[in-house]
C-alpha cells in the first residue's frame, strides 16, 4: 500500500468517526424523542391541569434541535479541530443552547399566562401587554444568564441599567406612560377583552386588545380605532358590560289624545312580550312595561321598557318591536298622529 492510500485512508477516517458520531447522535434523539413523547403524551392526556400540555407542545420542536447541538458538540470532542477553534465553536453552542432554552421558557410563560388568566377570574385578562411582558423578562433573564456564562461579569451592566433609566425614563416618558396606564386599565377591569364601551369623544365598539401602547376598539362598521392607553385612562368611558350584559332597550312612542289609555297599555305590552320571547337577544324573563310622561303637542307621549342580553340585541329587538307594533295598532285601531298644531281663533277674538 503506498503513501497516497494510507493518507486518503487516515484522512477518511478522520471524516467518518465524527460524521457517524452526529449521525448517531441524531439517530438516537429521534428514537428518545418517539419514545419519550408518546408516553409523556398519553400522561398528559390523563391529568386535568394544562401545565403538561403546554410543555409539552413547547418543547417539542427544539427537542430535535437539542440533539443536533450535542452531536456537534461529540463531534468537536473526536475531532482533530485546533483546539481555539473548538473552543469558539463550543461556546456558541453554549449561548445557542441557552438562547433556545430560553425561548421555550418564554413561550411557555406567555401560554400559561393565557390558559390561567382564562380560567381564573383573578389573574390578569389576556392581552398583548401581559404575554409580551412575561416574554420580555424571561428573555432579559436568559440573556443575563448568556453574558455570564460568557465570562462577562453582569453587575457592572446592572449597575449601568440603574444609573441609565433616569434617562431612559425621561426619553420615554410618553411611551413609559402608555405601558404603566395599560397595565392599570387591566389591573382595574374596569375595560376588558371583549367589552363594548363607548368614548366621550364618539368612538365605541368591542375592546380586542390591550397592547403596550395602544387599546384596540373594533367598530360595528368592521373599523379598529386605536386609542393610546394614557387618554383612555382619562376618558369618560361609559362600558355597556358592567356590571353585566344585559340592559334596558328604551323605546319612545305617542299616541292620539283619544286613544284608550288602558288599551294602548294592554296591547303593546303583549307586543312587548312576544318580541322578548320570540327574537333573539331578548330577555324571555322580563317583564316589559310602558310609562306615559309627556302630554306633547299632537300626542301622548310614552316610553317602553324592553331589556336586550347585551349592547348590539337592542337594534333587532327595536326593529321587530316596532314593525309588529305597527301592525297591531292597525288592527287595533290605535292612532299614532303626525305632528299637528290647532289655533283656537275664539281664544284670539
Amino acid at each position: 500500500m503506498n503513501n497516497l492510500s494510507i493518507f486518503l485512508i487516515n484522512n477518511l477516517f478522520k471524516i467518518l468517526v465524527p460524521a457517524g458520531i452526529l449521525l448517531i447522535t441524531l439517530i438516537c434523539g429521534f428514537i428518545i424523542r418517539k419514545i419519550v413523547f408518546v408516553r409523556l403524551s398519553r400522561w398528559s392526556r390523563q391529568t386535568k391541569t394544562q401545565v403538561d400540555d403546554i410543555i409539552l407542545d413547547s418543547i417539542r420542536g427544539p427537542f430535535i434541535i437539542w440533539f443536533l447541538m450535542l452531536g456537534i458538540y461529540f463531534t468537536l470532542e473526536s475531532s482533530k479541530l485546533p483546539e481555539n477553534l473548538v473552543h469558539i465553536i463550543e461556546k456558541l453552542l453554549l449561548v445557542l443552547g441557552i438562547f433556545s432554552i430560553t425561548f421555550v421558557l418564554a413561550n411557555i410563560s406567555a401560554k400559561l399566562v393565557t390558559a390561567y388568566s382564562r380560567k381564573i377570574e383573578s389573574a390578569l385578562p389576556v392581552t398583548s401587554l401581559t404575554q409580551n411582558i412575561s416574554r420580555i423578562l424571561v428573555f432579559a433573564i436568559g440573556i443575563l444568564v448568556i453574558l455570564h456564562s460568557l465570562g462577562i461579569s453582569i453587575t457592572p451592566i446592572l449597575a449601568t441599567l440603574g444609573v441609565g433609566g433616569l434617562a431612559v425614563a425621561l426619553a420615554l416618558q410618553d411611551t413609559l406612560s402608555n405601558i404603566f396606564s395599560g397595565f392599570h386599565i387591566i389591573v382595574s377591569k374596569q375595560v376588558r377583552i371583549g367589552d363594548y364601551i363607548k368614548l366621550d369623544s364618539g368612538e365605541e365598539g368591542y375592546v380586542t386588545d390591550i397592547t403596550w401602547r395602544t387599546t384596540k376598539i373594533k367598530m360595528l362598521p368592521n373599523n379598529v380605532v386605536l386609542v393610546p392607553n394614557e387618554k383612555l385612562t382619562k376618558a369618560i368611558v361609559t362600558n355597556y358590560y358592567l356590571p353585566d350584559k344585559e340592559m334596558a332597550v328604551l323605546v319612545n312612542l305617542g299616541v292620539h289624545y283619544k286613544s284608550d289609555l288602558k288599551k294602548v297599555e294592554r296591547v303593546t305590552c303583549e307586543v312587548a312580550r312576544e318580541v322578548m320571547r320570540e327574537v333573539q337577544g331578548g330577555v324571555p324573563g322580563f317583564e316589559p312595561f310602558i310609562r306615559y310622561h309627556t302630554f306633547a303637542d299632537s300626542s301622548i307621549n310614552f316610553t317602553v321598557i324592553l331589556r336586550a342580553k347585551e349592547f348590539v340585541d337592542q337594534y333587532l329587538l327595536k326593529h321587530e318591536f316596532i314593525k309588529r307594533l305597527h301592525e297591531c295598532y292597525i288592527k287595533e285601531n290605535i292612532n299614532i298622529p303626525y305632528p299637528i298644531r290647532a289655533l283656537n281663533y275664539e281664544q284670539e277674538k
